[in-house]
């Protein structure tokens, strides 16, 4: 699946252990606006869980998926909890949630260590990025959808993100 992942029409290297549907979620540690640690598991415990993975605020696509899960965040279960990570410094995204009222949701960094792209298989080799794509995890840490978006320029697929979280309520 993910050997077919392109970046701008090119084939891109995808690395890290690839998620699938089934698997035990992973704990992943990240960096907060704020440089302390994000402890996936710890704050997002006896929760629904969408991870939204992103290349970068920075970009349209990026900031307009970001945009989509705040505002559906707020439309959702205080059971559900949306975390959007990319590998973009912790200043650059508390700028972008500052700006665009980002509130519903954690946007987390994993520059540092790139915990989660390698334990759920999202690092583009070639740029040292997130790839694109959405992961949906149950309240007992087990992943129920995966997709890994084919064209990382492209949206995920929002309507079935969510309805496989509806599933889940």
């Amino acid at each position: 699946m993910q050997k077919d992942i392109k970046f701008g029409g090119n084939p891109v290297t995808i690395t890290g252990k690839e998620i699938k549907i089934g698997d035990k979620a992973p704990n992943f540690n990240a960096v907060n606006n704020d440089l302390s640690v994000f402890d996936f598991h710890k704050e997002t415990e006896g929760k629904i869980k969408i991870i939204s993975a992103v290349p970068s605020v920075d970009t349209k696509v990026c900031s307009l998926q970001t945009i989509r899960f705040n505002d559906e965040a707020s439309k959702l279960s205080d059971d559900v909890v949306i975390v959007t990570v990319s590998v973009d410094l912790p200043f650059a995204q508390e700028r972008f949630c500052g700006a665009e009222g980002i509130k519903n949701i954690h946007v987390v960094s994993d520059y540092k260590d790139l915990d989660f792209g390698q334990k759920y298989g999202f690092i583009i080799d070639e740029f040292r990025l997130l790839t694109r794509g959405v992961v949906i995890v149950d309240k007992d840490n087990i992943v129920k959808y995966v997709e890994f978006v084919k064209e990382v320029t492209n949206y995920p697929d929002f309507d079935r993100a969510l309805e496989e979280v509806k599933k889940l309520l």
